[in-house]
């Protein structure tokens, strides 16, 4: 699937060492503004999703979904933001605003030839999906927003981002062997606890840049953004942790013309039983396609 020759790196290649020889779908790098960004293609077919992942996490923690999503006949991309997993780490904050996110995901559709998408995410990734509709809404054919982090978010936000921000910058040595510890340890084959060994993993100046940039620019598009973005959208919060407050959810599904919403039962309820909500996002991808199917027959 990667062009233009693009080395093929494999999903878990991490300093570990567990490298799967033959991983079942297609891997690749792609040129995003001058970033070499990783990504994987699970399943084939019209009906796409690009999924993202949270902040600090990488395409470890959605892989079960994809997998089950493309037996359930939909191609699933997952992408590695800049400064996570197997994609290029700038040590610059300006490299790592949502809205700078949001351009490579387009970037993304360009490079695989993909004109329309649906576009998700959790936490982090969700708002960046909703920044992609807001920047470039004829790209986007539905949305499925988990654990989005919006108004209510904000003072949970503050208070865990930055002491982990201090952390980074003013106990960067400690940070640094905890880091080289991690990446010597093996990795589990677990999507989720995977992911959260890569993140533990990574450089503390290299998480100081990303912390930086985040908390930096915009993390969501405006309310009036929100209520112009017309697609069916798919809304998934729970109430167990601050930081991804229900209410954002609630409010959120209120104000998309076309929002759902679903109650989780717990923030790992999509990566520990996850059949009920990926059946959820299945049923959004039937909505999502079957419009873009009326759609054009009215055009013909």
């Amino acid at each position: 699937m990667a062009r233009g020759g693009a080395k093929q790196p494999q999903p878990a290649d991490h300093a570990d060492g567990s490298v799967p020889s033959s991983p079942p779908f297609e891997v690749g790098m792609f040129d995003s503004e001058g970033l070499q960004l990783y990504y994987e293609v699970h399943g084939q077919g019209p009906r796409v999703l690009v999924f993202i992942h949270g902040i600090l996490l990488d395409a470890n923690l959605n892989r079960r979904l994809a997998t089950d999503l493309a037996a359930l006949g939909n191609r699933v991309i997952l992408i590695d933001m800049p400064g996570h997993g197997l994609s290029d780490k700038p040590r610059r904050a300006s490299f790592h605003r949502m809205d700078t996110y949001a351009h490579h995901v387009i970037n993304l559709l360009d490079h695989l030839g993909i004109d329309k998408a649906v576009i998700g995410g959790v936490s982090l990734g969700g708002n960046v999906s909703l920044l992609v509709a807001a920047q470039n809404p004829e790209r986007v054919q539905g949305l499925v927003v988990e654990m989005p982090v919006l108004e209510w978010a904000l003072p949970a936000a503050a208070a865990t981002f930055i002491p982990l921000l201090l952390a980074v910058h003013f106990a960067r040595p400690v940070v640094r062997r905890t880091a080289a510890l991690f990446r010597r340890l093996p990795r589990t084959g677990n999507g989720p606890v995977d992911s959260m060994m890569n993140s533990l993993s990574n450089d503390p100046v290299e998480t100081a840049a990303v912390l930086h940039g985040i908390l930096a620019g915009p993390i969501a598009p405006t309310v009036d953004q929100r209520a112009a973005t017309d697609v069916p959208a798919l809304v998934i919060g729970h109430q167990v942790d601050q930081l991804h407050p229900f209410h954002d959810a609630e409010q959120l599904a209120r104000r998309l013309p076309q929002g759902q919403l679903v109650q989780a039962n717990s923030m790992l309820e999509l990566r520990v039983h996850p059949e009920r909500l990926t059946a959820e996002i299945n049923q959004l991808l039937d909505k999502a396609w079957n419009a873009q199917d009326v759609a054009g027959r009215k055009a013909g």
